[in-house]
């Protein structure tokens, strides 16, 4: 096996304050202490920092996304404000425990897991 992708689905977030910048990347440090991932660069891309020509005209899919580099790959984070919901994916050659992973985010973000997919790459 050459790694493990999580893939996770939430809906029914019941505090959108998280979805800022400084609550994921806190949200970032705590879920990569707990999986035990060396954090790299973590680069945002959300509505705030969009050139207005380029934002999007429907209101559902205002959000924050985020890239979180680690050493083995990359954690992914796409929030949607109005939909509340979080999408991740947790993508790394090291070893780590998904459903750890998932109940953190579950109780971070205090929403319903609706999808949670397991994928060993090889």
């Amino acid at each position: 096996m050459y790694g493990k992708e999580l893939i996770l689905d939430m809906h029914n977030v019941k505090n959108t304050k998280l979805f800022t910048r400084r609550n994921i990347k806190k949200f970032m440090i705590e879920l990569c202490n707990l999986i035990d991932m060396k954090r790299e660069d973590l680069h945002f891309w959300d509505e705030l920092y969009t050139p207005k020509k380029d934002r999007f005209t429907e209101e559902h899919l205002i959000g924050t996304s985020a890239i979180q580099f680690i050493t083995t790959s990359n954690i992914t984070i796409h929030t949607l404000d109005v939909m509340k919901r979080v999408y991740l994916n947790i993508f790394t050659c090291k070893d780590f425990d998904p459903e750890v992973a998932r109940d953190f985010c579950r109780k971070y973000f205090n929403g319903t897991v609706i999808n949670y997919v397991v994928v060993d790459r090889i």
